[in-house]
């Protein structure tokens, strides 16, 4: 055996091992004990698709000032993290404090199905609509309830007492 074959056919098992790996990078979010709903909905947002592209996802709350004082807030924070992600996520390495930061490691789970193509985002109430027959003629009336209809209501009612 010539000594470039041989050199020819170790290359190539490498590269065919390489290609095998999946590489894993450490993604960061960063969180304050202040945050508002809407920014706190759009990070788990993201750690949602780090966590589905298979990046292990660093969750960091830093404290300023006078929050030091409040840990407690910190770890609530985290916990909801925690509860949004749900059967997703797997923490490898639990909230802890570190000086002025709050950190807490998760990791996709690989025993969770695929999750649902398109969730609901918090703070929508569903439409109910409810079809009932009236009388004999078989006309169908439909009822949306929704918040909407009460303020319809109100002023149907205020036109009548006029």
């Amino acid at each position: 055996m010539d000594y470039g074959k041989f050199r020819y056919e170790e290359a190539q098992r490498l590269k065919e091992s390489r290609k095998k790996t999946v590489q894993i990078t450490m993604k960061e979010v960063k969180f304050k004990p202040k945050i508002a709903k809407g920014d706190f909905d759009t990070k788990v947002r993201h750690m949602l698709e780090f966590l589905d592209e298979g990046h292990k996802v660093k969750v960091t709350l830093q404290f300023r000032g006078r929050e030091m004082a409040h840990p407690e807030l910190g770890s609530k924070i985290l916990d909801a993290v925690i509860e949004q992600l749900g059967p997703i996520a797997k923490v490898d390495t639990s909230a802890r404090l570190e000086g002025r930061n709050m950190t807490m490691v998760l990791s996709p789970d690989k025993k969770a199905a695929k999750r649902p193509a398109s969730p609901k985002p918090a703070g929508t109430k569903p439409t109910t609509v409810i079809t009932t027959p009236i009388k004999q003629d078989n006309s169908i009336t439909t009822t949306e309830t929704e918040p909407q209809n009460a303020k319809d209501e109100n002023i149907q009612d205020s036109k009548e007492a006029i």
